[in-house]
């Protein structure tokens, strides 16, 4: 049973009116695309001042609901898979950079997602999604020699694996794992071979997607998660303090 002697907290009323509008999105009354109301028009309709309006829409743009640009009215957003990871990115981040532990479970969540990600494209890749792939196999191997670029072709040959499902939830959260973990990568072995190793593996794992080998696909995936996973580490785990960057 509640207490009775627990005190009342007066909300803000920029809570009020962040609660007011998130309702005219969620129920329909603004829809994806529509202007909000103006600044003037909501303080009114409210009986509020300008503060609190001005907070309750970037509590909204915050989230995701709505976008805000300077000098045009805010607009309600569509939200799309990849737009709602967007909003956890901070918080993944601080998670992960205070935890070793979360970074082994991330690990272990991308195995598990992975290996599954691959037997999907095994069953269902066209000649397209091939041809795709076989495209960002030849840009990565054309960036040898730059880290960066080499590892953002690295990244989307994952992620495109994970789009040939047609889900693009999988696609969303095949983006957000790696953007995370991209930060855990170690510099110094991208220099000691281990970017040609990555080339071969992905050709394996390419050759058994075109040639529709599901089994084959899932066991050439594990087989490249598992040495390229302890490419990644914590400095909580690294105390030479090495730079953080790798290919995977």
């Amino acid at each position: 049973m509640a207490d009775s002697t627990e005190a009342i907290v007066r909300r803000k009323l920029s809570h009020e009116v962040f609660d007011r509008l998130k309702r005219m999105i969620t129920e329909g009354e603004l829809a994806p695309g529509d202007a909000m109301p103006s600044e003037r028009d909501l303080m009114d309709r409210f009986g509020v001042g300008r503060p609190a309006i001005r907070e309750a829409m970037q509590a909204l743009a915050n989230m995701g609901l709505i976008n805000i640009a300077h000098g045009e009215r805010a607009r309600v957003r569509q939200p799309t898979a990849k737009s709602i990871f967007q909003q956890v990115d901070l918080p993944a981040h601080i998670l992960l950079s205070g935890s070793p532990a979360s970074l082994e479970h991330l690990k272990q969540a991308r195995r598990f997602f992975e290996r599954g990600m691959v037997r999907e494209a095994a069953e269902k890749a066209s000649a397209a999604d091939v041809e795709r792939l076989e495209e960002t196999q030849r840009q990565q191997r054309e960036r040898l020699g730059d880290p960066a670029a080499f590892i953002m072709a690295d990244m989307r040959f994952h992620t495109q694996i994970a789009a040939i499902s047609g889900n693009p939830i999988y696609e969303a959260v095949s983006e957000a794992i790696l953007s995370w973990l991209r930060d855990y990568h170690t510099e110094a072995l991208i220099w000691s071979g281990k970017e040609n190793l990555t080339l071969a593996e992905h050709a394996e794992i390419l050759d058994h997607i075109r040639n529709h080998d599901v089994d084959a696909a899932e066991a050439a995936m594990i087989r490249h998660l598992d040495r390229s996973s302890s490419l990644y580490a914590h400095p909580d785990q690294n105390p030479s303090g090495a730079s953080k960057r790798s290919t995977a």
